[in-house]
């Protein structure tokens, strides 16, 4: 009887056990936690006046395709200096522009390059020059009412 408990057991304890190893890869790939693959990316810094709705995992796109994501946001000298993890397929041209878009209407803040024309390219570690914080919708609406207000 005490072999076929211990049997029991053993049965158990390896089912639970390949249940959670099942249960944690299930939750890296759905989660798109990658901890494997961070060799498949560069980093490269871009410098912004504002990034105001901007977190970090937000998308990095180009022409609308995924080619990495927002890794870090620190204030630095009074900018917001942030940290792009790029795929390393994707080689940015020295004059690309780094502007944070909304995804729809009341979406979320992702950044879009625009590629540039130079064949020069931004090393591993450089920074973009050229930004355009996100558009201020308040800025614009108070801008709108009030400036109406003074044409009457």
């Amino acid at each position: 009887m005490e072999h076929v408990s211990r049997r029991l057991e053993f049965a158990v304890g390896l089912f639970l056990l390949i249940g959670l190893l099942a249960t944690g890869y299930v939750s890296f790939r759905l989660g798109e936690v990658s901890l494997w693959n961070l060799k498949d990316y560069y980093t490269v810094y871009a410098r912004f006046s504002n990034v105001a709705g901007l977190k970090k995992k937000a998308p990095v796109t180009i022409a609308g395709v995924e080619v990495g994501y927002v890794e870090d946001i620190v204030l630095d000298q009074g900018q917001a200096l942030v940290k792009l993890r790029v795929k390393k397929d994707v080689r940015l041209e020295e004059d690309v522009i780094a502007s944070i878009k909304t995804m729809g209407i009341i979406g979320d803040k992702y950044i879009a390059i625009s590629p540039g024309g130079l064949d020069s390219y931004i090393p591993p570690g450089g920074e973009i020059v050229d930004t355009q914080p996100p558009l201020d919708i308040e800025e614009l609406l108070g801008k709108f009412v009030f400036g109406k207000v003074k044409e009457e």
